[in-house]
């Protein structure tokens, strides 16, 4: 008889989850060129539209770009957050981090086509942090409720 105990069919899926989210941060990460090379001059008229009906300059192709890093590594601290024990939470947005730098430097030393950056790192691991202080707002409210 094969008993499985609702915590333990949670974290498998959380793992499931995660390990799908690795692989593609891994193709968007290690792909030849920059993911957003065919959508860089349609990008750039959507924003010049965009100033053009009084959208802020600063609102700018970097700005979306750091956007866009952030918001793929929210999923990261999230599953990541979920998946460990409460009070090891906080682990996830180390280790986003940690993978952040990884993938830059593996950019880096194998990618000529693409740009390792600092920049890069601190907005994947504000997106990873994010993500856990997600999970952290939710077991709070459970805990409060």
């Amino acid at each position: 008889m094969n008993v499985v105990i609702p915590g333990t069919q949670r974290r498998r899926r959380l793992a499931g989850l995660f390990l799908l989210y690795i692989g593609a941060l891994g193709l968007i990460a290690f792909w030849p060129s920059p993911v957003d090379a065919g959508a860089a001059g349609t990008l750039q008229e959507i924003l010049a539209a965009l100033h053009a009906r009084g959208v802020p300059g600063w609102v700018d192709y970097t700005l979306v770009e750091s956007a866009a890093n952030v918001v793929l590594f929210v999923p990261f601290g999230v599953l990541a957050a979920a998946y460990l024990a409460e009070r090891y939470a906080w682990f996830a947005a180390v280790v986003g981090v940690a993978v952040s730098c990884t993938i830059e430097t593996g950019q880096h030393v194998f990618l000529p086509a693409r740009f390792a950056t600092v920049h890069d790192v601190l907005a994947n691991a504000l997106g990873a942090a994010l993500g856990t202080l997600a999970v952290y707002a939710v077991r709070s409210r459970k805990h409060n409720a």
